[in-house]
């Protein structure tokens, strides 16, 4: 199952023993494609984004062969332009579902990248994908508006999109700090990406009017955080802005409001940005409530409806499982995660002159 030395980083008191730390990572793999592609689960999609945040978790478990394939269906299956559709049916490269290509989907790539490069040291992976992350980055790029944010997708025809999301740019904000610590270990400066994750990060944390409002989801509220683009003092004054409208003690963090919904993904993540914000207690308190959602298989149903007492949709997502490993493995100390999340050799993105 998970190589030796690792495993012990995904057991957590009150949240993961061993035994179901190794049942949660089997649960991932069990609905690994052998071409390598991670669907939400069979018989459902693939989106690019959901697919890393999977193949991160495997790596976290150290289950380096398995997160090494999911990326070389990437490599395998990029589009000329650099992205990738934004679904596939059940992970079938030859099947997308939805023709649209949105940029962080696209960006997150180069997170994955880096988190694999140090989990494993291999120079050859790193080598094989640069080019990879190098299209990817260069097509988000290719969306970034005059004000720093970068526009959503590309529509199915090609039409750019210009309308810009927080989290999405957030998480962007995320990929760009990634791709350029991978390109300073290969000696490859990119300037350009610099001065755009500077604009970016300028954008994420002067200018709300530049995205558009989706305040009601706490993906918006907590994002900028997770992301790197909000820290110190400002993370925490956001973070405690919106504790009140969004997390249900004992239960997790709702996905949008005023639903009476919690979501594991989200849960997973808000604890995860809490720890990057050296809040570990809270962040523990978090994924301990986030516990009745898991499954006896060691999958985590994607949400709960509290008024009705109901798991809703019905369907348990490697992606949760997967951010749930990702939080887990921050708290007890993976290297790999630490330093992704926790921005260790990261850089940090300089405000731009102007506004």
């Amino acid at each position: 199952m998970t190589s030796p030395g690792r495993t012990e980083r995904l057991v957590l008191p009150g949240v993961l023993t061993a035994e179901q730390a190794e049942r949660t990572v089997a649960g991932i793999a069990a609905l690994q494609r052998e071409d390598g592609a991670i669907p939400w689960f069979r018989g459902h999609h693939l989106d690019p984004w959901d697919h890393v945040e999977a193949a991160m978790a495997l790596d976290a478990a150290g289950e380096h062969a398995r997160a090494e394939a999911a990326y070389r269906w990437l490599a395998e299956h990029q589009n000329a332009d650099g992205s990738w559709y934004a679904a596939y049916a059940d992970g079938d490269a030859e099947r997308p579902t939805d023709l649209g290509k949105e940029s962080n989907f696209c960006a997150y790539v180069a997170v994955g990248v880096w988190h694999h490069y140090l989990a494993t040291g291999d120079d050859t992976f790193a080598d094989r994908m640069w080019p990879v992350v190098v299209a990817a980055v260069e097509f988000a790029l290719g969306l970034q508006q005059p004000g720093g944010q970068i526009g959503w997708k590309r529509e199915a025809d090609g039409t750019p999109v210009a309308d810009a999301l927080l989290t999405g740019c957030s998480s962007v904000h995320q990929a760009l700090r990634c791709a350029l610590a991978l390109a300073e270990h290969r000696e490859e400066p990119q300037p350009e990406w610099e001065l755009a994750l500077g604009r970016l990060g300028h954008a994420i944390r002067r200018h709300p009017e530049r995205f558009l409002d989706k305040a009601r989801y706490s993906m918006d509220w907590y994002y900028p955080v997770l992301g790197g683009a909000v820290t110190g003092p400002a993370a925490k004054e956001r973070i405690e802005e919106g504790w009140d409208r969004f997390v249900v003690p004992g239960l997790g963090v709702r996905c949008v409001l005023p639903n009476p919904w919690v979501t594991g993904g989200e849960s997973a993540e808000l604890a995860l940005a809490l720890w990057v914000m050296g809040e570990s207690d809270r962040a523990l308190e978090i994924l301990r409530w986030m516990q009745h959602l898991r499954d006896a298989d060691g999958l985590y149903w994607t949400g709960y409806v509290f008024e009705d007492d109901a798991f809703w949709p019905q369907e348990l997502t490697s992606w949760t499982a997967g951010s749930l490993l990702l939080a887990v493995a921050a708290l007890g100390g993976d290297e790999a995660t630490v330093a992704v999340f926790g921005g260790e050799g990261l850089p940090s993105g300089l405000e731009p002159d102007c506004c």
